[in-house]
Protein backbone atom coordinates (compact mmCIF):
# COMPACT_ATOMS: atom_id res chain seq x y z
CA UNK A 1 0.00 0.00 0.00
CA UNK A 2 3.07 2.50 0.96
CA UNK A 3 5.05 1.86 -2.07
CA UNK A 4 1.37 2.64 -4.45
CA UNK A 5 1.00 5.49 -2.85
CA UNK A 6 4.43 6.46 -3.60
CA UNK A 7 4.27 5.91 -6.95
CA UNK A 8 0.72 7.57 -7.44
CA UNK A 9 1.89 10.97 -5.69
CA UNK A 10 4.77 10.69 -7.96
CA UNK A 11 2.80 10.80 -10.97
CA UNK A 12 0.51 13.40 -9.78
CA UNK A 13 3.16 15.36 -9.23
CA UNK A 14 4.46 14.86 -13.11
CA UNK A 15 1.24 15.74 -14.14
CA UNK A 16 0.82 18.80 -13.03
CA UNK A 17 3.85 20.10 -13.86
CA UNK A 18 4.48 18.62 -17.38
CA UNK A 19 3.81 21.38 -20.41
CA UNK A 20 3.24 18.49 -22.84
CA UNK A 21 6.43 19.71 -24.66
CA UNK A 22 7.32 15.80 -25.50
CA UNK A 23 6.70 14.30 -28.70
CA UNK A 24 5.62 11.43 -27.07
CA UNK A 25 2.63 13.05 -25.25
CA UNK A 26 -0.80 13.93 -26.69
CA UNK A 27 -1.42 17.81 -26.69
CA UNK A 28 -1.49 18.93 -23.31
CA UNK A 29 -1.07 15.30 -21.67
CA UNK A 30 -0.14 14.44 -18.40
CA UNK A 31 3.06 11.87 -17.62
CA UNK A 32 2.67 8.73 -16.89
CA UNK A 33 4.21 5.11 -16.68
CA UNK A 34 4.02 2.52 -19.39
CA UNK A 35 2.23 0.39 -17.08
CA UNK A 36 -0.43 3.26 -16.18
CA UNK A 37 -3.99 2.95 -15.91
CA UNK A 38 -5.32 6.15 -16.51
CA UNK A 39 -3.62 9.24 -18.59
CA UNK A 40 -5.19 13.15 -19.63
CA UNK A 41 -5.21 14.39 -23.01
CA UNK A 42 -6.36 18.45 -23.18
CA UNK A 43 -9.72 18.53 -21.13
CA UNK A 44 -10.77 14.67 -21.68
CA UNK A 45 -9.28 11.91 -19.04
CA UNK A 46 -9.35 8.23 -19.80
CA UNK A 47 -9.33 5.07 -18.15
CA UNK A 48 -9.56 1.27 -18.82
CA UNK A 49 -10.78 -1.24 -16.74
CA UNK A 50 -9.94 -4.99 -17.59
CA UNK A 51 -12.67 -4.76 -19.99
CA UNK A 52 -13.48 -0.82 -21.43
CA UNK A 53 -11.86 2.75 -21.91
CA UNK A 54 -13.69 5.40 -19.80
CA UNK A 55 -14.35 8.87 -20.77
CA UNK A 56 -14.41 12.09 -18.62
CA UNK A 57 -14.65 15.76 -19.33
CA UNK A 58 -12.35 17.29 -16.86
CA UNK A 59 -13.11 21.16 -18.42
CA UNK A 60 -14.62 21.96 -15.28
CA UNK A 61 -12.10 20.88 -12.69
CA UNK A 62 -14.80 20.71 -9.91
CA UNK A 63 -17.31 19.19 -11.67
CA UNK A 64 -16.07 16.18 -14.20
CA UNK A 65 -18.58 14.15 -16.18
CA UNK A 66 -18.74 10.84 -16.96
CA UNK A 67 -18.38 10.54 -20.82
CA UNK A 68 -18.17 7.73 -23.51
CA UNK A 69 -17.52 3.92 -22.52
CA UNK A 70 -16.05 2.03 -25.04
CA UNK A 71 -15.73 -2.07 -24.84
CA UNK A 72 -12.13 -3.53 -25.19
CA UNK A 73 -13.09 -7.17 -24.72
CA UNK A 74 -11.05 -8.52 -21.97
CA UNK A 75 -7.18 -8.17 -20.41
CA UNK A 76 -6.75 -4.58 -20.82
CA UNK A 77 -3.99 -3.58 -18.97
CA UNK A 78 -2.30 -0.02 -19.51
CA UNK A 79 -3.28 2.96 -21.80
CA UNK A 80 -0.52 5.60 -23.34
CA UNK A 81 -1.83 9.19 -24.87
CA UNK A 82 0.48 10.12 -28.44
CA UNK A 83 -0.12 12.82 -30.27
CA UNK A 84 -3.83 12.16 -31.11
CA UNK A 85 -4.22 8.72 -30.45
CA UNK A 86 -4.56 6.16 -27.08
CA UNK A 87 -2.15 3.16 -27.45
CA UNK A 88 -3.86 0.43 -25.39
CA UNK A 89 -2.34 -2.58 -24.21
CA UNK A 90 -3.96 -5.78 -23.58
CA UNK A 91 -3.00 -9.62 -22.83
CA UNK A 92 -3.68 -10.35 -26.83
CA UNK A 93 -2.70 -6.83 -28.23
CA UNK A 94 -2.58 -3.35 -28.86
CA UNK A 95 -5.25 -1.19 -29.72
CA UNK A 96 -4.83 2.34 -31.60
CA UNK A 97 -7.46 4.60 -30.69
CA UNK A 98 -8.11 8.39 -32.54
CA UNK A 99 -9.16 10.54 -29.94
CA UNK A 100 -9.29 13.62 -32.40
CA UNK A 101 -13.03 14.06 -31.05
CA UNK A 102 -12.04 13.67 -27.56
CA UNK A 103 -15.33 12.23 -25.68
CA UNK A 104 -15.71 10.32 -28.74
CA UNK A 105 -12.61 7.69 -29.06
CA UNK A 106 -12.21 5.82 -32.52
CA UNK A 107 -10.68 2.69 -32.72
CA UNK A 108 -7.75 3.09 -36.13
CA UNK A 109 -6.71 -0.78 -35.79
CA UNK A 110 -5.97 -3.47 -33.60
CA UNK A 111 -2.37 -4.95 -33.17
CA UNK A 112 -2.24 -8.46 -32.27
CA UNK A 113 0.63 -10.40 -30.32
CA UNK A 114 0.51 -13.54 -28.76
CA UNK A 115 -0.79 -13.69 -24.88
CA UNK A 116 1.01 -11.86 -22.99
CA UNK A 117 1.27 -8.53 -20.89
CA UNK A 118 1.92 -5.91 -23.06
CA UNK A 119 2.86 -2.33 -21.64
CA UNK A 120 3.25 -0.03 -24.90
CA UNK A 121 5.07 3.63 -25.64
CA UNK A 122 4.94 5.36 -29.08
CA UNK A 123 7.34 7.87 -30.49
CA UNK A 124 7.68 9.24 -34.26
CA UNK A 125 6.68 6.03 -36.42
CA UNK A 126 7.09 3.39 -33.96
CA UNK A 127 5.51 1.61 -31.09
CA UNK A 128 7.60 -0.22 -28.65
CA UNK A 129 5.96 -3.10 -26.96
CA UNK A 130 6.98 -5.48 -23.78
CA UNK A 131 5.72 -9.01 -23.83
CA UNK A 132 6.50 -10.63 -20.93
CA UNK A 133 6.35 -14.49 -19.25
CA UNK A 134 5.55 -15.61 -15.77
CA UNK A 135 2.09 -13.55 -15.06
CA UNK A 136 -1.25 -14.49 -15.42
CA UNK A 137 -1.24 -12.68 -18.76
CA UNK A 138 1.18 -15.90 -19.90
CA UNK A 139 3.11 -18.40 -18.23
CA UNK A 140 5.73 -19.52 -20.59
CA UNK A 141 8.62 -18.54 -21.34
CA UNK A 142 8.98 -15.38 -23.82
CA UNK A 143 10.23 -12.24 -23.20
CA UNK A 144 10.43 -9.57 -25.71
CA UNK A 145 11.14 -5.97 -26.89
CA UNK A 146 9.14 -5.56 -29.88
CA UNK A 147 9.33 -2.78 -32.25
CA UNK A 148 5.91 -2.27 -34.50
CA UNK A 149 5.95 0.22 -37.51
CA UNK A 150 3.26 2.76 -37.16
CA UNK A 151 3.91 4.79 -39.86
CA UNK A 152 -0.10 3.60 -41.30
CA UNK A 153 -2.01 3.12 -38.08
CA UNK A 154 -4.23 1.26 -39.99
CA UNK A 155 -2.12 -1.24 -40.40
CA UNK A 156 1.00 -1.48 -37.71
CA UNK A 157 3.50 -3.81 -38.58
CA UNK A 158 6.34 -5.76 -36.45
CA UNK A 159 9.70 -4.59 -37.63
CA UNK A 160 11.76 -6.39 -34.85
CA UNK A 161 11.40 -8.62 -31.38
CA UNK A 162 14.58 -8.22 -29.56
CA UNK A 163 14.83 -10.91 -26.72
CA UNK A 164 14.40 -10.00 -22.94
CA UNK A 165 14.47 -11.47 -19.35
CA UNK A 166 11.33 -10.24 -17.85
CA UNK A 167 10.54 -6.72 -19.44
CA UNK A 168 7.87 -4.75 -17.46
CA UNK A 169 7.62 -1.12 -18.56
CA UNK A 170 9.22 1.09 -20.67
CA UNK A 171 9.74 4.97 -21.45
CA UNK A 172 11.10 6.49 -24.44
CA UNK A 173 12.43 10.11 -24.96
CA UNK A 174 14.29 11.56 -28.07
CA UNK A 175 17.32 8.14 -28.71
CA UNK A 176 16.33 6.83 -25.90
CA UNK A 177 14.46 3.96 -24.65
CA UNK A 178 14.39 2.47 -21.34
CA UNK A 179 13.16 -0.69 -20.09
CA UNK A 180 12.09 -2.08 -16.60
CA UNK A 181 13.22 -5.41 -16.46
CA UNK A 182 11.55 -6.37 -13.08
CA UNK A 183 13.64 -8.22 -10.65
CA UNK A 184 16.68 -8.23 -13.47
CA UNK A 185 17.36 -4.42 -13.54
CA UNK A 186 16.95 -1.66 -15.87
CA UNK A 187 18.19 -1.31 -19.33
CA UNK A 188 19.12 1.89 -21.59
CA UNK A 189 18.60 1.64 -25.48
CA UNK A 190 19.93 3.38 -28.21
CA UNK A 191 16.80 3.73 -30.79
CA UNK A 192 18.55 6.36 -33.03
CA UNK A 193 17.97 3.64 -35.87
CA UNK A 194 14.28 1.98 -34.58
CA UNK A 195 15.28 -0.85 -36.51
CA UNK A 196 18.18 -1.73 -35.03
CA UNK A 197 17.99 -1.36 -30.95
CA UNK A 198 21.40 -0.86 -29.45
CA UNK A 199 22.00 -1.37 -25.59
CA UNK A 200 24.18 1.36 -24.11
CA UNK A 201 23.68 0.18 -20.08
CA UNK A 202 22.68 -2.94 -18.01
CA UNK A 203 21.67 -2.55 -14.44
CA UNK A 204 21.82 -5.31 -12.46
CA UNK A 205 21.46 -3.68 -8.84
CA UNK A 206 18.18 -2.00 -9.34
CA UNK A 207 14.68 -3.43 -9.38
CA UNK A 208 12.71 -1.55 -12.05
CA UNK A 209 8.81 -2.12 -12.57
CA UNK A 210 8.56 1.06 -14.31
CA UNK A 211 10.16 4.02 -15.74
CA UNK A 212 9.01 7.66 -16.49
CA UNK A 213 11.52 9.80 -18.60
CA UNK A 214 10.59 13.48 -18.73
CA UNK A 215 13.11 16.63 -19.61
CA UNK A 216 16.26 14.26 -19.30
CA UNK A 217 15.26 13.06 -15.67
CA UNK A 218 14.27 9.16 -15.55
CA UNK A 219 11.93 7.92 -12.48
CA UNK A 220 12.33 4.56 -11.98
CA UNK A 221 9.55 2.85 -9.59
CA UNK A 222 10.20 -0.99 -7.84
CA UNK A 223 9.46 -2.54 -5.44
CA UNK A 224 12.09 -1.08 -2.69
CA UNK A 225 11.45 2.58 -3.66
CA UNK A 226 11.80 5.88 -6.25
CA UNK A 227 14.81 6.33 -8.36
CA UNK A 228 15.39 9.42 -9.90
CA UNK A 229 18.02 9.18 -12.54
CA UNK A 230 19.89 12.53 -14.94
CA UNK A 231 20.33 11.65 -18.20
CA UNK A 232 21.83 14.24 -20.14
CA UNK A 233 25.22 12.51 -20.78
CA UNK A 234 23.84 9.94 -23.10
CA UNK A 235 26.70 7.38 -22.05
CA UNK A 236 25.85 7.09 -18.48
CA UNK A 237 22.83 7.86 -15.85
CA UNK A 238 23.43 9.63 -12.77
CA UNK A 239 21.41 8.72 -9.69
CA UNK A 240 20.25 11.69 -8.21
CA UNK A 241 17.97 10.68 -5.54
CA UNK A 242 16.52 7.85 -3.94
CA UNK A 243 13.50 7.49 -1.84
CA UNK A 244 13.06 4.38 -0.01
CA UNK A 245 9.93 2.28 0.20
CA UNK A 246 9.67 -0.27 2.57
CA UNK A 247 8.25 -3.64 1.49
Amino acid sequence: MKSTLYVLLTLVVLMACEKGSSDSMSPGAGVGGSTARFTISGNTLYTVSNTALQTYDISASDNPKKGANVSLGFGVETIFPYRNNLFIGTQTGMFIYDIVQPGSPKQVSLYTHIQSCDPVVAQGNYAYVTLRSGTTCRNTAFNSLDVVDISNLSSPKLLRSYPMKNPHGLGVDGTFLFVGEGDYGLRVMDISDPTSVREIQYFDSVKAYDVIPTQKRLIVTGPDGIYQYGYADRTQLKLLSKIAVAP
